[in-house]
């Protein structure tokens, strides 16, 4: 499973923050750009441009023993701001200087799961339902000085989130089920612009589907005899692939951003750039030549980020040549 949880987790953090890194970037100030799934009443009130549903359908072989597990990911926006400590008091500022690190105000995000699991297939002509409900919530984390005093505070708040994850299982004919998952958020809204309603909405979501007594059929590349099936398959804001190794068909992955069946993570990468439309030795060496105060800023801007500048700048010089290309055979999709 390690390279289905690869996939899963690049999906996951796609576009979380991007080159540059910092927060001063033109290019993060429009963040939670894949896989949305918005309040009902906002998707409504802005004729549905935002969807509130993600649904996803795909078709297994099996028989009377096969079972389903559909599990659920996405990320939830949680906004931290700085605040400096003045007596019994909080002051919140945009940033903040302690202990000679720097502090910014921006949003992070928490993963969530939910997960429906061991369902026979046999057993899911009526929905399998498992509700989404996670209450709002704050922490506090202390920021001291040189001398050990409190200073300042990271505060980070998330608001409450509602909705569902609904799976069942229609025959097709014998052997054959359609499998559908369709994820709902039913949080209420209460009339808020875009950028707040992020904080209420499923960021980044995908679905991994897992079969046990049973196997997944391709929907990029259906054999003849299951292609109608397969054609009749209705996704919406979403397309599932196979993951694995190659030839596995065991799980998939229903990804926001169009994949191929099998997708693999270059096993050169040295780690998660939340950048997969670019080539990771560009964006490391482009790291690498950062400015004092741009790093600063980078560290300061996100703990992800900061985790991207310490890994590229500890790269040996033969992991950097091992960036630097190869070849790999490819396997063609027949017509």
């Amino acid at each position: 499973m390690d390279a289905v949880r690869k996939i899963a987790e690049a999906v996951l953090y796609e576009g979380y923050v991007l080159w540059p890194y910092r927060r001063s970037a033109i290019k993060n100030q429009k963040r939670w750009t894949f896989g949305g799934v918005y309040p009902r009443a906002y998707s409504e009130a802005t004729s549905g441009d935002d969807p509130w549903l993600m649904q996803t359908q795909c078709l297994v072989l099996g028989d009377a023993g096969t079972t389903v597990e559909v599990k659920v990911r996405f990320l939830q926006v949680v906004e931290r701001k700085v605040a400096r400590v003045r007596g019994e008091a909080l002051e919140f500022v945009d940033e903040l200087q302690i202990g000679g690190e720097r502090h910014l105000s921006w949003d992070e995000a928490y993963e969530r799961e939910v997960v429906v699991g061991g369902c026979r297939v046999f057993d899911l002509p009526s929905p399998v339902r498992a509700g989404i409900d996670i209450p709002g919530g704050r922490t506090e984390e202390p920021l001291a000085d040189l001398d050990g005093e409190i200073a300042g505070v990271l505060a980070r708040r998330w608001r409450s989130l509602r909705g569902s994850v609904e799976v069942e299982a229609e025959p097709l004919r014998a052997g054959v089920f359609r499998i559908t998952a369709t994820i709902a958020n039913t949080t209420p809204w209460a009339g808020e612009d875009r950028e707040s309603t992020l904080k209420q909405t499923f960021v980044s979501t995908h679905t991994v589907l897992e079969v046990e007594g049973g196997e997944f059929v391709s929907l990029t590349d259906a054999p003849e005899e299951l292609r109608e099936f397969a054609q009749g398959c209705e996704n919406v804001k979403t397309w599932p692939v196979l993951v694995g190794e190659e030839g596995e068909r065991n799980v998939m992955l229903s990804s926001p951003i169009i994949l191929y069946d099998y997708p693999q993570v270059a096993p050169e990468s040295p780690g998660d750039l939340f950048d997969g439309t670019e080539i990771d030795q560009l964006l490391i060496m482009n790291i690498l030549t950062l400015t004092d105060e741009e790093k600063e800023e980078m560290r300061a801007s996100d703990p992800r980020a900061r985790e991207i500048l310490e890994r590229c700048e500890s790269l040996s010089p033969e992991e950097l040549m091992k960036l630097h290309g190869t070849i790999r055979e490819f396997r063609m999709l027949r017509e």
